[in-house]
C-alpha cells in the first residue's frame, strides 16, 4: 500500500507543458504591466514575493496582469460578486482539448478561426474564450442563463479589438436545458466545453470553501469569503454537477452529428462511474478522461464523441485541415 501511495504521488498531474503558467508568478514584471497589483504584493515568510490568494481584490488585480501580459487582453473586468477564475487552470483545459482534437486530426494540432467552440456557462469573466482565440485562433460560441454575465462578457470582447468577431454570445432562456436553444440544428461545432456549478445548493458550496481555507491555512476558518467569488448559477445548482453534467449528456445526443467532441470538468471523482455509465447508455463510440492538477487541486475533464471513426475522418478533412 505505501508504494502505491508514493507512485499516486509521482503521477499526479501538472500543468500541460504549453501553459504559460508553469512555475512561479513573476509578481516584479506583473506588477509594472498592472499597477492595481502593487498594493498586494509583499515578501511572503520563505522572503518571496507573494500575494494574498484569499483576497479576492488580489487575485482579480492578479488576473488582469496575466491576462495582459500573455493574452494581449488590455481591458478586463468583472462585476462584484461574480467568479473571478484562477488562470492557469482555466488555460489548461483549452491545451487539454487542443490535445483532444489534435489526436482526431493525425496528431496535427487544430487552429484557425474557422474552428468553433462552444462555452457552456461562459460566465463573467469570459476567460476561456480570450485564452482559446489567443493560443489557437479559435472562435467561440459563448452561451450562459444570466444576461447580466453575459453583458459583462460582452463588455470584455468589444473593449479588446483583437477578439472583434471572434465571440458570438448567446442567452440560454431555458435554466434546465444545456444546448436546446443555443446550438442550431444544420450547426457545426467543432467542441464544447463546460465549467459546471459543482455543488448542489448555497450550504454546500459554502461548506466546501470552508474546507479548501482551513486546508490551505492549516486553522479552521469560519467565514466562507470566496477567494474567487461566484454568483449562485456559477456555483452551484439543483442535483449538483451530478445532475448537471448527467443532463448534459443526455442533451448532447440530440446533437450527435452537430458537434465533433463534447467535453466537461469533473471536480467529483466519485461521480466518474455514473457519467460513464451514462456515456454508455447514449451511445458514444469513444470517451475519454484527461487528469488536470495544479497546486493541491485535483480535476479532470471528460470528452466524449458520437462520431464513428470514418465521419471524424470526413469532419476533420473538411474542417481542420482547412488553415
Amino acid at each position: 500500500m505505501p508504494d502505491n501511495k508514493k507512485k499516486a504521488a509521482l503521477e499526479k498531474p501538472s500543468l500541460h507543458v504549453r501553459n504559460k503558467h508553469t512555475g512561479r508568478y513573476n509578481l516584479k514584471a506583473l506588477k509594472q504591466i498592472n499597477h492595481e497589483l502593487n498594493p498586494f504584493v509583499a515578501k511572503n515568510k520563505y522572503g518571496n514575493l507573494s500575494i494574498d490568494f484569499f483576497n479576492p481584490v488580489a487575485v482579480k488585480a492578479l488576473n488582469k496582469a496575466l491576462l495582459k501580459a500573455h493574452y494581449n487582453i488590455q481591458y478586463w473586468d468583472i462585476p462584484d460578486g461574480f467568479l473571478c477564475p484562477p488562470i492557469p487552470g482555466r488555460a489548461d483545459y483549452i491545451h487539454h482539448i487542443a490535445d483532444v482534437l489534435a489526436e482526431s486530426n493525425n496528431g496535427l494540432l487544430v487552429k484557425g478561426e474557422h474552428i468553433t467552440c462552444l462555452d457552456v456557462g461562459v460566465g463573467a469573466n469570459c476567460v476561456y474564450p480570450i485564452i482559446g482565440n489567443s493560443s489557437y485562433g479559435w472562435s467561440f460560441i459563448a452561451s450562459d442563463i444570466d444576461p447580466k454575465a453575459i453583458e459583462a462578457a460582452e463588455k470584455n470582447v468589444t473593449n479588446n479589438p483583437n477578439l472583434s468577431g471572434k465571440v458570438e454570445f448567446r442567452v440560454q432562456t431555458k435554466a434546465d436545458h444545456i444546448f436546446s436553444g443555443i446550438i442550431n440544428s444544420d450547426e457545426k461545432i467543432d467542441f464544447t466545453i463546460c465549467n459546471p456549478p459543482f455543488h448542489a445548493n448555497q450550504a454546500e458550496a459554502e461548506a466546501g470553501t470552508l474546507r479548501k481555507l482551513s486546508n490551505l491555512k492549516k486553522k479552521r476558518v469560519k467565514k466562507p469569503a470566496l477567494n474567487f467569488a461566484g454568483q449562485g448559477g456559477e456555483l452551484w445548482t439543483d442535483g449538483g454537477e451530478k445532475r448537471f453534467v448527467l443532463n448534459m449528456i443526455n442533451e448532447s445526443a440530440q446533437y450527435s452529428k452537430n458537434c465533433a467532441w463534447f467535453s466537461t470538468l469533473v471536480s467529483k471523482q466519485s461521480n466518474l462511474r455514473a457519467f460513464y455509465d451514462r456515456l454508455e447508455k447514449v451511445g458514444v463510440v469513444e470517451h475519454k478522461t484527461t487528469p488536470m492538477g495544479q497546486g493541491n487541486k485535483l480535476s479532470r475533464i471528460i470528452a466524449w464523441t458520437f462520431l464513428s471513426t470514418a465521419e471524424m475522418k470526413s469532419w476533420a478533412n473538411d474542417r481542420w485541415l482547412n488553415e
